[in-house]
């Protein structure tokens, strides 16, 4: 009696799993992975991909409609939090080598970020090199009165107003303005792209703010040069990259020569 029991079919039965076939019988010419690569994707990807399949987890209930869905080509997808995602979608490995191609620029930045321009790291380094101008700005004229015997420690609050101006501005208006004039004479690079590289290129200066501490009027200078020096030639070289075949070596010079005139301002105004 039971072994009558073992012997019946249990395919056609609610909650049954089909069983796994041997190599034998496999239908001939039908690749091994074919099925469990099937349901295992569909398994794999959470949350599901917008407009996707039947891929992932669905929630209950009824699908959207398609005038629910708002598209980053619809003028409202601007308002929408989720258009900016991919922006964000860096982990910190990717950061911390872009930070290290910013500094060392003959590793090809703009290779790097091609595929995936970030909006993280440029947010962040602007956002440090505020705070740290307005702070170390201040300290840097406290240890330079206490040289000339005067002992008087008065924090300029006026120093974080204006290094928020300058850096966010900086960092914003002046990528997009050589956007448009490289548009202008026939180029066709990425505003994204500008953002993510004018953005690394304010890095160096953060360690370059910390050396500036030292009351030592001719190392300021030096250090500052060699700042403004390094962040120009970042700046000039991707410039280069992006438009190879162009002829716009007077725009890449004055993009130079701006970057240049950013580290003169940090040194005349917070660390004079």
């Amino acid at each position: 009696m039971d072994e009558g029991y073992a012997n019946l079919p249990t395919s056609h039965l609610l909650g049954s799993v089909p069983a796994v076939l041997t190599p034998d019988e496999r239908k001939p010419g039908a690749p091994a992975e074919v099925g469990n690569a099937a349901a295992t994707s569909r398994l794999q990807q959470f949350p599901p991909a917008p407009g996707a399949g039947a891929g992932g987890y669905q929630p209950p209930g009824p699908p959207p409609l398609d005038g629910d869905v708002e598209t980053q080509t619809s003028w409202k997808g601007y308002f929408n939090v989720a258009s900016y995602a991919p922006y964000f979608n860096v982990d910190t490995d990717v950061v911390v080598d872009r930070l290290v191609s910013s500094v060392y620029p003959m590793e090809g930045f703009v290779r790097k970020i091609d595929a995936n321009p970030d909006m993280y790291g440029p947010l962040w380094i602007t956002t440090t090199l505020i705070f740290m101008l307005a702070a170390f700005g201040n300290f840097a004229t406290y240890l330079m009165q206490r040289k000339t015997d005067l002992n008087i420690w008065n924090f300029d609050v006026g120093y974080f107003n204006w290094a928020a101006s300058v850096m966010y501005g900086y960092a914003i208006v002046v990528p997009a303005a050589f956007y448009f004039l490289f548009q202008y004479f026939g180029s066709r690079p990425s505003l994204v792209r500008f953002w993510c590289m004018w953005g690394y290129s304010l890095f160096i200066f953060i360690p370059a703010s910390i050396l500036l501490l030292i009351p030592v009027e001719f190392l300021r200078w030096l250090i500052i040069a060699g700042t403004g020096g390094a962040s120009s030639w970042f700046i000039a070289l991707n410039l280069k990259e992006c438009t190879e075949g162009a002829d716009l070596m007077p725009l890449i010079a004055s993009a130079s020569v701006l970057q240049f005139a950013l580290a003169l301002f940090i040194k005349v105004y917070f660390f004079a």
